[in-house]
């Protein structure tokens, strides 16, 4: 493994970047809820619309993301968040904040996530041998875990200390750091593709979605992210309720269910590496993919006391560690099987449809926890997370079939190395 300074520099500003949003690990709602003091409604309304509204203005910035150099591209998005961010302690301290302008933060969050995401895994490819990007995508993934189990208790010490608009800040001067960590990034960037004379603006935009569903490993691992992340998305805040409101777990007590599973996913993600080397990339994609979906069901079953709490953390943890096994080892088979020509967009596609489908989840299971008991709706919930594993590319031709063509943007054939990189 020969994961060079480049490479070290971008983990870098990743790792500036994770930690300074798990500091400020929901301090838009905070605002909202401590210092706006809107009601419940409006807090929920805030992250649908701003994922929705995300989603839309991102919606044609696969093409332009794909025929750019991906640098400039990631940098800008890091600017625009930052400044979307300081512009909350800003309004605070000239007493001009509105609920308007917290959602307008929002969706350039989110749109600049999006961006972002689609331009730093194309650039990931160009940047990492094939050879090291199992390995490159592992220490990614352990990297958010680890900022995941100990940011949010920071974060919750800065509010106590200095107020929320302090994590807000942290967050914001986090995105700068990551922005000067890629601009470090020595040596000139492969050029992007070249765009295909004639080629539509529809077709353009939505060549990401067609390039994964000509795919059937990719089109499998699509429905299979859709329907994990909007059924966990529906339970997460059922779960939230049972634990604090039925099981009357103190706030510290809840801190520990969600901090301490996170290094579940540390250990995964670590574990990567020696077990694709052992197993394979695919077995081991698949064992992830149905480990993480196993342990949402019998969270409904918990009971109060101590044991409940425990069992939590335990069946959390497991939950994370297949999560952390299988986020980096698909990250990788998506850079290996999808053509340079796509990868931003279908990371684009990727994306909106997420903050379209996780947005839907959270109705939904709204909506259950309205006409069910809260067990029975999370339990509803660990059956729909569970039924994504249906879902994964079971079949060994999905792991390298031929592409079909995209109308005038169709794409070659793989070549034989990436094909075996496929399926290793």
């Amino acid at each position: 493994m020969a994961l060079g300074s480049d490479f070290r520099r971008l983990w870098a500003a990743s790792a500036a970047s994770e930690a300074g949003s798990a500091v400020g690990f929901g301090a838009i709602p905070l605002v909202a809820i401590l210092v706006l003091q809107v009601p419940a409604w409006q807090v929920s309304l805030l992250a649908t619309v701003s994922g929705l509204a995300a989603a839309a203005i991102a919606l044609p910035a696969g093409p332009w993301i794909e025929f750019r150099r991906k640098r400039p591209i990631m940098i800008g998005a890091d600017l625009a968040r930052a400044g979307a961010l300081l512009s909350i302690p800003a309004a605070l301290v000239a007493g001009a904040l509105t609920y308007t302008h917290l959602a307008a933060v929002a969706v350039v969050q989110a749109a600049g996530a999006i961006v972002f995401t689609a331009a730093s895994g194309a650039h990931l490819k160009a940047l990492v041998d094939a050879a090291d990007r199992t390995a490159a995508t592992g220490r990614l993934e352990a990297t958010f875990w680890i900022a995941n189990s100990a940011g949010p208790p920071v974060g919750g010490v800065l509010i106590s200390w200095l107020g929320v608009a302090a994590t807000v800040s942290v967050d914001a001067v986090s995105f700068l750091l990551s922005a000067l960590g890629i601009r470090s990034i020595g040596g000139r960037e492969p050029g992007p593709p070249a765009r295909i004379a004639g080629a539509g603006r529809r077709t353009q935009i939505v060549a990401g979605w067609r390039y994964i569903a000509a795919h059937p490993g990719l089109r499998a691992l699509f429905l299979n992210a859709q329907i994990f992340g909007a059924a966990m998305m529906a339970g997460s805040p059922l779960l939230a309720v049972l634990l604090l409101r039925e099981l009357h777990l103190p706030a510290w007590q809840y801190g520990l269910a969600y901090g301490l599973p996170c290094l579940g996913g540390v250990l995964g993600a670590l574990a990567l590496t020696p077990l694709t080397r052992r197993y394979g990339q695919r077995l081991v994609m698949l064992a992830a993919g149905v480990g993480r979906a196993l342990w949402v069901c019998p969270l409904a079953a918990v009971p109060a006391g101590l044991g409940g709490l425990l069992l939590v953390i335990g069946l959390s943890t497991l939950a994370l560690f297949g999560s952390g096994l299988f986020n980096p080892a698909f990250a990788a088979y998506r850079m290996a099987v999808t053509d340079d020509r796509y990868l931003s967009r279908v990371g684009a596609c990727w994306s909106i449809t997420s903050r379209v489908s996780q947005p839907a989840g959270i109705a939904a299971g709204g909506a259950l926890a309205a006409v069910a008991d809260v067990r029975t709706a999370l339990l509803i919930c660990g059956i729909g997370v569970l039924s994504s594993a249906a879902f994964l590319p079971w079949q060994t031709a999905h792991v390298n079939p031929p592409p079909l063509p995209d109308g005038r943007l169709g794409a070659p054939p793989p070549t034989p190395a990436v094909a075996q990189r496929g399926q290793q």
